[in-house]
């Protein structure tokens, strides 16, 4: 039996408690996440504000320590003092979605893309290295944007100067958070088609966190759909965008521009990881429930009373009606 190639980065059993305030009942914002991400691939966590999804992003950085669980890069677990995640945060970038926020208005483009040389003490030749990263991004000839400062560039501008901030280390791996978000319409499909290219060219991987599932159809290999805390349905972009089997992901779909379906408007309150929910923890906004369609299918009371198991880091669906 041939064995499965080793995930580039893989988390397993993540959970991550904030306490609560004042007293108050803790956050499960991670509650029991596994996924993998191999190398090359693209996968994009989609979900909605409040869903978790940022939150476990930091923590497969090593931005968060998680409560419990583990993550991995290359099989080898990672280490949170400082050389450690030193030397893990050179092979794994993060990429913000507010280019004007990531920048320092004071810095050059030179100097912007130059901090992370510095900070990791490379002794190679810098000019070379940043021209390299920017015309990797598409800031090409690279020296027409040394000296410019961030103000001076359109945001599909910043956003490359960003990536190539992230790409001057020559790093693995990405986690690109809403890397599209703040830009015009017109300009995120030239950033997505930059992503693909690193992607074929340099054997990038990425994480891609968005709430736009649109997004995700455009970019990424596999889609794993987050929901307070937990992943509820994960597979390759045809199996989830075109034959969606958790109800939450039909929610989502529905309401993009181009769905052939009516519109699914989720009632109920949005995921408050403070206050999760018996059951299936969608099941209180739940249209399949509220129709009557879990009622005649017999799983109305294991979908309001049931805990639906973690759901492991290959394909599936975590859902009692589904």
């Amino acid at each position: 039996m041939t064995s499965l190639p080793t995930p580039l980065l893989s988390a397993a059993g993540l959970h991550v408690t904030f306490p609560g305030r004042r007293g108050g009942p803790s956050a499960r914002a991670v509650d029991g996440v596994d996924l993998d991400i191999g190398a090359g691939e693209i996968v994009a966590l989609v979900g909605e504000s409040g869903c978790g999804k940022t939150t476990l992003a930091r923590s497969l950085l090593g931005l968060v320590a998680p409560t419990s669980g583990r993550v991995t890069f290359g099989g080898v677990p990672l280490g949170y003092g400082s050389r450690a995640l030193k030397a893990y945060r050179k092979r794994v970038q993060l990429v913000l979605q507010d280019p004007s926020g990531s920048l320092n208005p004071r810095h050059t483009v030179y100097d912007a893309v130059a901090e992370g040389l510095r900070i990791h003490g490379y002794t190679g030749d810098e000019h070379s290295a940043v021209s390299r990263a920017l015309s990797r991004a598409g800031l090409r000839p690279p020296e027409r944007f040394f000296l410019r400062y961030p103000h001076e560039l359109s945001g599909g501008q910043r956003q490359r100067v960003v990536i190539a901030g992230a790409l001057v280390l020559q790093p693995e791996l990405i986690v690109a958070d809403e890397p599209v978000a703040s830009l015009d319409a017109s300009v995120r499909g030239e950033i997505l088609a930059l992503l693909l290219r690193l992607r074929d060219e340099l054997g990038l991987s990425a994480l891609v966190v968005t709430h736009d599932l649109g997004l995700a159809w455009n970019i990424a290999d596999r889609v794993a759909v987050m929901y307070l805390g937990r992943i509820v349905e994960s597979g390759t972009v045809e199996e989830v965008l075109t034959s969606p089997r958790h109800p939450y992901t039909k929610a989502l779909l529905s309401v993009l521009p181009e769905s052939d379906v009516p519109p699914v408007i989720l009632t109920g309150e949005p995921p408050d990881p403070s206050r999760i929910p018996p059951g299936c923890r969608f099941h209180a906004r739940c249209q399949v429930l509220a129709s009557g369609e879990a009622e005649r299918a017999g799983v109305a009371e294991r979908c309001r009373t049931g805990e639906v198991g973690v759901l492991g880091s290959g394909a599936g669906v975590a859902c009692h009606w589904a």
